[in-house]
């Protein structure tokens, strides 16, 4: 076990409202940057990707303890929602604490990667302003991220690590602002979502693409002939004419943007190397297969650094869980697992680092078929450069009332969402001086780095 000690809704401005109107390729820089001076342009290919759980997963019944006495206290917590010891699927970390473990059992793909050392648990993680005890939370005398337990502004946390600011930006957004000058010959966005529009990559001066699931939503009647290629030429001289208005021009740029990028990106696909690895059917599948397309067509589009960003709904499991949560993770397991596999094939592994974020945890005592939201959780994080086959942060006793359970078995984690972040941005290549625009509150924490990824 590596033992770590601890020492609502989008506000759109004018850039963003626009740019959320259509796809579109970097924006235009701003010398404002609040960056420190930047070094010149990469010259090496990073990209991140991002799985967004929607709803709150269930990390309780994801990574679970297997040892006798371990499992009889889990059990005793979950009561009708524990799984079955012999059910589990085991692993074996490299750093283990004493106590076996094991995973959901439709998670036979992640225990293979795990057993290679490809991928490794952050645990007890969550948004944090600060470290703070129990005391301390019961006592109001440490500032805490506010609504706690609520989708909306727990998702939010995740994507901007506000804790009590009021930001308007995602840290995904944030580190494509700081790097900006260094991918500037890139001909496509840093920033990709799959998923629609993100805060987690709203920026001030860069925009993102953002795509369908398969890939470029092309203009509907737009050919290369015929009534089609009028309809095209009509439609530019539209977007290329005089306007007065600064929100007409803006408007229009966007629109002459995302026609040229949707253009840029379908051919780079055609031309790129095939992806012969098999995918899940499934819209996560999907996503994660178009994910490994574009990085397929990395130097078609001179890319050096890219983040991505996909999800899949429905951990929101108040009812019926022991019936949804197993095609949940089994489809999460799949789709990584594959991608996983994709970027073997086209020689990106060590390049490549998926990790997934979620609303929040889940209580561990069960509300009759189901779980309530909670507070910490356990992610993982999968690729070559990741230190895999450990654990990263103490899992806790899953005990009620034990330490750190503010009640219903919601712990306070003991490693901050920053620090999650903050160790996935220097990787990136986001220099240390500059971590704390990406993380703003890593500065309160002692580790600023939790070391789950090698250089």
């Amino acid at each position: 076990m590596t033992t770590i000690r601890r020492p609502s809704r989008l506000n759109l401005n004018r850039r963003q409202l626009l740019a959320c109107s259509g796809a579109a390729l970097l924006g235009a820089g701003c010398p404002a940057l609040r960056a420190v001076a930047s070094p010149g342009p990469f010259n090496d290919y990073r990209a991140l990707v991002c799985v967004f759980l929607f709803g709150g997963n269930d990390a309780w019944n994801t990574l679970v303890p297997r040892s006798a006495a371990e499992h009889a206290v889990y059990t005793d917590s979950r009561q009708n929602l524990a799984l079955e010891r012999e059910v589990l699927l085991p692993i074996t970390p490299l750093d283990g604490d004493g106590v076996d473990y094991g995973l959901h059992p439709e998670m036979s793909g992640l225990q293979g990667l795990f057993e290679q050392g490809r991928l490794a648990f952050v645990n007890d993680v969550g948004p944090l302003v600060q470290p703070i005890s129990l005391e301390e939370y019961f006592s109001g005398g440490a500032p805490l991220p506010p609504q706690l337990f609520s989708h909306n502004d727990q998702q939010d946390q995740w994507h901007t690590l506000k804790g009590r600011e009021q930001l308007a930006t995602g840290w995904a957004g944030r580190m494509a602002d700081l790097i900006r000058t260094q991918v500037a010959g890139q001909r496509l966005a840093t920033n990709i979502s799959l998923f629609g529009n993100s805060l987690f990559q709203a920026a001030e001066d860069t925009v993102a693409y953002v795509m369908g699931a398969g890939g470029p939503l092309e203009f509907i009647g737009f050919d290369d002939s015929g009534f089609g290629l009028e309809q095209r030429r009509a439609f530019e001289r539209v977007v290329d004419a005089e306007y007065g208005s600064i929100y007409e021009r803006a408007f229009a740029a966007v629109q002459r943007r995302a026609i040229s990028t949707v253009d840029v990106v379908t051919d780079a696909l055609a031309r790129a190397p095939a992806v012969s690895t098999p995918f899940p059917f499934s819209q996560l599948g999907q996503q994660m297969e178009t994910v490994a397309r574009v990085i397929a067509a990395r130097e078609e589009l001179e890319v050096h650094r890219q983040v991505f960003f996909v999800a899949i709904g429905g951990f929101d499991t108040h009812d019926d869980q022991n019936e949804l949560q197993p095609g949940l993770l089994g489809d999460v397991s799949e789709a990584i697992t594959a991608f996983y596999a994709a970027t073997e094939e086209l020689g990106v592994a060590e390049q490549v680092t998926t990790f997934t974020q979620s609303d929040f945890g889940r209580t561990l005592t069960s509300n009759g078929t189901g779980t309530d939201h909670a507070w910490s959780s356990v992610q993982m994080v999968l690729g070559g450069a990741v230190l895999g086959q450990r654990f990263y942060g103490n899992y806790p006793l899953l005990a009620l009332g034990g330490p750190g359970d503010v009640g219903g078995g919601r712990f306070i984690p003991s490693l901050s969402s920053d620090q999650y972040a903050a160790t996935l941005a220097r990787w990136f290549g986001i220099e240390d001086a500059a971590l704390s625009q990406v993380a703003p509150n890593i500065d309160n924490f002692a580790l600023r780095d939790l070391g789950f990824l090698g250089s």
